[in-house]
């Protein structure tokens, strides 16, 4: 039988964080509208940092950095991915789209299709996810041009967000990775 043995921070060859701010990001933005819980936002943070995204958006009554329970499980992600606060989503998701990037809602819908289907011809996106009780709003939803479902097998309907958005962005990020 094999023996493993972690490697400890220096063997991972991680990016410090002045590293990590040149260094070239995935065509992906995620943004999280009305996310209530801190700790939430920050272990979306930190799964950013980990995928290697261009940017946060925060929108909504989202709570932004720096804030203790944020820091808590990001773990200084938030210092080293790039986000603002849009106090008008629906304008940012307009001016993104004007940029050719396409806004994907992660829920389930009628006519979403599975996260896995995106090909390489669809990037870049923004990938929307919502409050952790309601979901997208339908106001927002109504701005995405399309619309990413995770298949589920339990009988419960719904992912915590932050679990969804790492689900979906290390999917998006193998799509990018495979076509080069």
């Amino acid at each position: 039988m094999p023996e493993f043995r972690k490697l400890q921070g220096p063997e991972m060859n991680r990016l410090s964080a002045e590293q990590c701010s040149g260094a070239p990001k995935y065509p992906l933005f995620l943004v999280l509208h009305n996310i209530r819980s801190m700790w939430n936002v920050g272990s979306m943070f930190r799964t950013a940092d980990a995928a290697g995204i261009e940017k946060m958006i925060l929108s909504g009554y989202t709570a932004t950095p720096p804030r203790k329970e944020i820091d808590k499980t990001a773990l200084g992600a938030q210092e080293t991915v790039v986000w603002e606060y849009s106090a008008d989503l629906s304008a940012t998701l307009a001016a993104m789209k004007r940029e050719g990037i396409k806004i994907c809602g992660l829920e389930i819908t009628e006519g979403s299709r599975p996260y896995t289907a995106i090909t390489p011809g669809d990037f870049p996106i923004c990938l929307v996810v919502g409050n952790e009780v309601d979901g997208i709003e339908d106001e927002v939803l109504n701005l995405c041009d399309e619309v990413l479902e995770i298949p589920q097998f339990g009988s419960k309907h719904s992912l915590n967000v932050a679990v969804a958005a790492g689900i979906a962005l290390f999917e998006l990020v193998r799509i990018i990775r495979s076509s080069v």
